[in-house]
């Protein structure tokens, strides 16, 4: 069954090969998105960022928490609180919220699926015997074009780009939005750590593409500015076409 809504300001679509009731996962991505969503005035964010929550919720804790984790590995390049900007999670809650859904996929029996929001995927099991799940990995600037596929199976896949959003990642230590890197693709065992890992990478710029490389559990894709690609050699098996 393959099924797609418009959420969180995106389109989220799962390709579910078992027989599992997909509308509690789109639920639970709207009630996410009426509690994290920085344009509501009247979200838990927005209100926690004026100063008018006395005691965050259990789910924004876990989700400052793990803000709090990814700014201080990336000396302050990954930042929920640029200078002179409000708190903003939304570097950690879209991957955070996704593998969320994706686990209560799991819970509710569905052993082979991909859930891909916005580009970032997380993929289980295999949508047939002997042949993985494909995600593309887009060119940074022709949108036509693949710069890979990758075959995974019980993995995620992040990509953080200005390609769709423009320059919306901003480099925490300045507040100046990001340079040095066209696009950053991070291959996990969750997409909370591939969503975050890539862009806090991105916002290193140049240097964060090594530094993606290091962090455990994840494979790195890059793209810089001068279109060369600085990929993890672990990645190799899981390229079912290379087309740089």
């Amino acid at each position: 069954m393959r099924h797609v809504e418009q959420v969180m300001g995106m389109p989220v679509s799962v390709d579910v090969r078992d027989p599992v009731d997909v509308a509690p996962l789109y639920a639970d991505l709207r009630r996410v998105d009426a509690r994290f969503s920085p344009f509501r005035p009247d979200s838990e964010v927005s209100r926690y960022g004026r100063g008018e929550v006395a005691e965050v919720s259990a789910e924004l804790a876990e989700v400052i928490d793990i803000c709090r984790h990814y700014e201080r590995i990336s000396d302050g390049a990954f930042t929920a609180t640029p200078p002179g900007r409000s708190f903003d999670p939304c570097g950690v809650v879209k991957g955070w919220a996704v593998q969320r859904a994706a686990d209560a996929l799991r819970r509710n029996g569905a052993q082979r699926f991909c859930l891909n929001a916005g580009g970032d995927v997380v993929a289980a099991g295999e949508p047939e015997p002997g042949r993985p799940w494909l995600v593309g990995i887009r060119h940074p600037e022709q949108a036509d074009r693949m710069c890979a596929v990758l075959g995974v199976r019980d993995l995620a896949v992040a990509t953080s780009a200005t390609y769709e959003r423009g320059e919306h990642i901003l480099d925490g230590r300045t507040g100046r939005p990001a340079r040095g890197l066209l696009s950053v693709t991070v291959v996990a065992g969750d997409l909370t750590t591939a969503d975050c890992v890539a862009t806090a990478a991105f916002a290193m710029g140049r240097a964060g593409a090594a530094w993606a490389d290091t962090q455990p559990g994840c494979l790195v894709f890059a793209v810089d500015d001068d279109l060369a690609v600085h990929r993890s050699a672990a990645l190799d098996p899981y390229l079912v076409a290379d087309v740089v």
